[in-house]
């Protein structure tokens, strides 16, 4: 099957669509044990009733199934066996998606109810801990909200945190790769990178290594990033030579395309809708 060279861990699914990489996942080992990635046919799999979102966007739909015509299933659902069939726990959109590109079967993480249950308890147990990085903090909170379905305040409530420290933990996940595992091996506090969350890379390449080898404190961080976005607006006065061509890309894909210099920054309003434009692309 493709995709299984990278390793058990990568296939795991996620709907929070900040990088979610077991690199920072404490429970990845666990996942695995616990899970059975095979093929299922579309008709043994029913959606779950209590799952909180109702409505599905046909546009969005539409888009997801050509490029799973055309790609496949990318990222596999994740089940829990119910009698003779398979809960959906993770990806109904991927599998509404591919039952309009006529597909018979998808491939799908499959777990117990139990080991689901027990799942749940370890990631929450884990994310109490003391000892976890923010990022490995966040990566937990974004896999109670993706494969259990869980909200903030689900969360908050579960890990004893306020629903405020859980978000901006979470925002966390949006950082480059770079700057979450320099967060991680530097020890850099959330408040020291929370200025950071979608800043330009470039700009973020640029200050990290002064974060780390100054010891900016957050305070330093916020100045910094206050003057470089003053700087920015004055320079660009809408005086983008793209404007056409951002304003077209805007409402082709929904979303927020800037070009700055040779940058282009796309921003999306919520998960789903970034989701959708990864497929898109």
């Amino acid at each position: 099957m493709p995709g299984l060279g990278r390793g058990f861990e990568s296939l795991i699914p996620t709907e929070f669509d900040a990088d979610f990489d077991s690199e920072f996942d404490v429970t990845a080992k666990e996942d695995a044990k616990e899970s059975d990635l095979k093929k299922i046919k579309i008709s043994d799999i029913v959606r779950d009733e209590d799952q909180p979102r109702k409505e599905f966007a046909e546009d969005e739909l539409k888009a997801l199934s050509s490029s799973i015509k055309e790609h496949g299933v990318l990222q596999p659902l994740l089940v829990v066996k119910e009698g003779s069939k398979y809960k959906i726990v993770a990806g109904e959109r991927r599998w509404r998606a591919s039952k309009m590109a006529g597909l018979t079967e998808v491939p799908a993480i499959v777990r117990s109810l139990e080991a689901q249950e027990r799942l749940e308890i370890s990631i929450i147990e884990n994310a109490q801990r003391e000892d976890l990085n923010a990022i490995e903090m966040a990566t937990a909170y974004a896999k109670l909200k993706s494969q259990f379905n869980l909200s903030e305040e689900e969360i908050a409530e579960r890990v004893g945190k306020s629903k405020p420290a859980v978000v901006n933990t979470m925002r966390l996940l949006n950082l480059p790769d770079d700057a979450k595992r320099a967060m991680v091996e530097h020890k850099l506090t959330e408040g020291v990178m929370r200025p950071l969350i979608n800043a330009d890379p470039e700009l973020i390449e640029k200050i990290l290594p002064k974060i780390i080898e100054e010891g900016w404190t957050a305070r330093r961080v916020e100045k910094e990033m206050a003057e470089k976005k003053k700087k920015s607006s004055v320079k660009a006065v809408k005086a983008s030579i793209y404007a056409k061509q951002e304003t077209a890309l805007s409402k082709k894909y929904s979303a927020n395309f800037r070009v700055r210099g040779r940058s282009l920054t796309i921003t999306c309003k919520t998960d789903d809708e970034l989701k959708a434009l990864l497929e898109k692309l």
